[in-house]
């Protein structure tokens, strides 16, 4: 497994767990099973309602908690408590800290998300957190956020996957030093069937899964694939081990077409996140 070393010297597992949508009932099995196919980075959020799951399979792991990467974010609706709501966080989670902690959405009508981030600055610079960063971030709020910001932030998650890549976004990103990390890495399920990854993942006796992660991979993208399915997750896992050429690797960035799966983050103002 490799690792991204983060602005702040702190390293990320660069291929993780999400748990986006996993019901609160079946997150600590799900979780048993990601931890047992060798995942060390779990993503959740407040706003999933499992972070208590993810808590339960990290304590019945027995894994150590330092070879444990932990990431949860802070719901739409808590951003003007948000030191208070980091902390129910960990209540629910049963942690002592989280290595991240991200500003789930910007939420731009709210115009709370400065004043969101001045306080994961101070949990920071308490120590309280390993790294801060932000989620679903556009350049204008990026822009925004610098400019009245001591710390830059760490990560910004955001969906990206082959028909939907970002790039501006991304490229932006990196120049300031923050690392992307990639959600619905699969399309959800819609860039598994293209020509181009079917016939890559023939070339190299692959799943196309497989090949779309080894995709974000090679780019130094963090990505973090969900599945229920512990044959599955051991599919995706091997996809650390799969090396595609230049040229397959284009054939792939080639699917481009602008298809955003999610919300806008410029006009998203929904609160239960």
């Amino acid at each position: 497994m490799t690792d991204i070393a983060l602005n702040n010297g702190v390293n990320i597992p660069q291929l993780g767990f999400g748990v986006f949508q996993v019901p609160p009932e079946e997150t600590q099995r799900i979780v048993e099973d990601a931890l047992e196919a060798g995942y060390r980075h779990i993503d959740t959020a407040a706003a999933y309602r499992n972070e208590a799951g993810v808590g339960a399979a990290i304590a019945a792991s027995g894994i150590p908690r330092e070879e444990l990467f932990i990431t949860t974010k802070l719901r739409n609706g808590d951003q003007g408590r948000a030191t208070d709501a980091y902390r129910d966080s960990l209540e629910a989670l049963k942690l002592d800290f989280v290595d991240l902690y991200l500003i789930h959405w910007p939420v731009p009508s709210q115009g709370l998300f400065v004043p969101a981030w001045k306080e994961l600055e101070s949990l920071y610079a308490a120590k309280e957190i390993r790294a801060i960063g932000v989620s679903n971030f556009l350049a204008e709020h990026l822009d925004t956020l610098l400019e009245s910001s001591e710390v830059v932030p760490a990560v910004n998650q955001i969906e990206l996957h082959p028909s939907f890549q970002q790039a501006e976004l991304a490229a932006k990103g990196r120049a300031l030093g923050i690392a992307v990390e990639a959600y619905s890495p699969l399309g959800q399920g819609g860039d598994l069937n293209g020509n181009a990854v079917t016939a890559v993942a023939q070339a190299h006796h692959a799943t196309t899964a497989q090949v779309v992660l080894a995709w974000h991979l090679a780019a130094g993208t963090i990505v973090i694939p969900k599945s229920a399915d512990s044959a599955r997750m051991r599919e995706n896992f091997a996809a650390t081990s799969l090396g595609l050429t230049y040229d397959e690797l284009a054939s792939i960035t080639a699917l481009e077409r602008g298809a955003r799966i999610g919300s806008d983050p410029a006009v998203a103002a929904f609160t239960q996140f």
